[in-house]
């Protein structure tokens, strides 16, 4: 039986709240650049990759035939994305940023897309401010993941056939998130709202957690823990 459960739903002004809390940059823009790039895996069985994007729209999922890949899109010079990585042995730590002097704002267009391997494990820190982050990692093969949202809108989808047992922490900003479990292994969920409201579905009430019939019975298991600011927590057993 498919069951929801709501915490603290509270009607506020959110766009309002959302755009106080932005900066916007009058820079001229420029035309659009497609800047592409990539990481070779070589030797890495490991990686621990770090995405840090104050403002703009971020697409990342599995599927990359290099440690890391894609393109980043923009129209003031800049603005261009900060790489770094650093390969030892066998292990990889790989972080981009955006400048932060870049604040979104008018005919801005910034967009970063990229594809991770999906035989490397992964722990995978993820910062999303004011914009928009599409996430579909079921795919990868993760040990521990880290989301913080600002204020703005992420889609995390992390249907697959995971192949050991992580974590996924989520700290909500005054923004919006969905998160799509994965299927036929054992979840835990804890979830603790602020001024905002976090809704649960497909998994069962225990206490002070959610969780599904085959958490402690399966060979591997999903352990969520999402920490609400003030917006919507959606998440989907």
């Amino acid at each position: 039986m498919v069951k929801t459960s709501r915490l603290k739903v509270v009607a506020l002004c959110v766009p309002f709240i959302v755009f106080a809390g932005c900066e916007f940059d009058d820079t001229p823009t420029g035309p659009t650049r497609n800047q592409e790039f990539h990481v070779d895996r070589g030797n890495v069985q490991r990686a621990n990759i770090e995405l840090d994007m104050g403002a703009g729209e971020m697409t990342v999922s599995g599927g990359g035939d290099k440690l890391i890949q894609g393109n980043f899109e923009f129209n003031i010079p800049s603005w261009e994305p900060k790489v770094e990585n650093s390969i030892n042995g066998t292990h990889a730590v790989i972080t981009i940023k955006q400048p932060e002097h870049a604040h979104f704002g008018g005919h801005h267009h910034y967009r970063w897309n990229l594809q991770l391997n999906n035989q490397v494990v992964t722990d995978l820190n993820l910062n999303c401010g004011a914009g928009q982050a599409q996430l579909s990692l079921g795919d990868l093969d993760l040990r521990q993941l880290d989301v913080h949202m600002g204020a703005g809108q992420v889609n995390l989808d992390l249907r697959g056939t995971p192949k050991r047992d992580y974590d996924v922490s989520i700290s909500g900003g005054v923004g919006q998130a969905t998160i799509h479990l994965p299927q036929n292994v054992g979840i835990w969920a804890e979830a603790h709202g602020g001024i905002g409201s976090i809704t649960v579905t497909g998994l069962d009430k225990q206490d002070n957690h959610w969780q599904n019939r085959l958490y402690d019975n399966a060979k591997t298991n999903v352990h969520l823990k999402v920490e609400g600011g003030i917006g919507e927590i959606r998440i989907i057993g």
